[in-house]
């Protein structure tokens, strides 16, 4: 039995001895060593090796974990910036309808397309409709263009004014927005999808139909940018001579509008009156007359038992 138990003791201790040449054999080269480390360090910060079973540094993968999640946080920024570019130009043409012939067909030949079109007379007496308000919209990319064709269909331009605003930010917040909002929409459906009660599942509902009603509100607001950015306003307002020195007359002309619009304010508050008293004379006869009669007749018949009363009661002391 000793010599079985110091064979055994033998083998054990051999074999030790062989997987430790093995291991040793398996260790990575002084290049992949850190300064200064074993090499039992070293398998273990190799992934994958023989004796470190495939372990990474927790450092290692906080960082990356870390960097993963600022990267998903930061929203696409636009390759181009997002701007609004409107323009309102007075014209000064001696034939109002071929110019505005001529910037509806401007209007379609760049991609546009006319909006609202209203002709109009500077003076009421007369039905000559000296005056034209178009309101055109045309690609973002074609609006210097066809606002420079624009001003080519009448003798000169009065007044222009051109705004831009840069919605780039506004944009950019939105996209976040919805991109966060569609993140909890499919955390609710998960939730509603593990849920054990009926009530759970009611208020889960109720939850998930307000993100999905603020994401319907910011997509309209996306859609308005959008639409606001790829097409350009241009309102434009056509006038003949007479008609721009009408509406620059002096204070004689003024005054004479004056006088006008008083008489006409003052006939109509008289017309309003007329019309409050016909319509109200029906009420009158058929309800207020009746109960008015109703009324007086109670009273005098009153008056009259009253007037009994007291004769009587006057015979009565005349008596005693």
């Amino acid at each position: 039995m000793k010599k079985l138990s110091l064979a055994v003791l033998i083998f054990s201790l051999v074999t030790v001895s062989f997987t430790g040449c093995g291991a040793g054999l398996a260790e990575p080269s002084t290049a992949e060593r850190r300064p200064g480390a074993t090499a039992f360090e070293t398998a273990d910060s190799n992934p994958g090796g023989g004796g470190g079973g495939g372990k990474t540094d927790p450092s290692t993968q906080s960082d990356i974990s870390l960097t993963g999640s600022e990267t998903a946080r930061q929203p696409a920024v636009p390759t181009d910036r997002k701007i609004i570019r409107n323009a309102d130009i007075g014209l000064e043409s001696a034939t109002p309808e071929e110019a505005q012939k001529k910037i509806s067909s401007i209007a379609e030949s760049s991609g546009g397309f006319v909006v609202e079109t209203q002709q109009s007379s500077s003076d009421r007496r007369s039905s000559i409709r000296d005056t034209v308000t178009m309101t055109v919209r045309v690609p973002a990319d074609k609006f210097d263009q066809a606002l420079e064709e624009i001003r080519k269909t009448a003798d000169r331009v009065v007044v222009e004014t051109v705004k831009g605003q840069d919605v780039t930010e506004e944009f950019i917040d939105i996209e976040a927005r919805l991109k966060a909002k569609r993140a909890l929409e499919e955390q609710f459906m998960e939730i509603m999808k593990r849920a054990n009660s009926v009530d759970d599942a009611l208020n889960v509902q109720r939850q998930l139909a307000e993100v999905r009603g603020e994401i319907e509100k910011i997509e309209g607001r996306k859609r308005f940018l959008e639409n606001q950015t790829s097409l350009s306003t241009i309102k434009v307002r056509i006038q003949t001579p007479a008609a721009i020195s009408a509406s620059g007359a002096g204070f004689f002309s003024q005054l004479a509008e004056a006088i006008n619009t008083g008489i006409e304010a003052a006939t109509g508050f008289v017309l309003g009156l007329v019309t409050f008293a016909i319509a109200i004379l029906p009420f009158i006869i058929f309800i207020c007359l009746p109960i008015f009669l109703i009324l007086r007749y109670l009273w005098k018949r009153l008056r009259r038992r009253r007037t009994a009363a007291q004769i009587v009661e006057e015979e009565l002391s005349a008596e005693e």
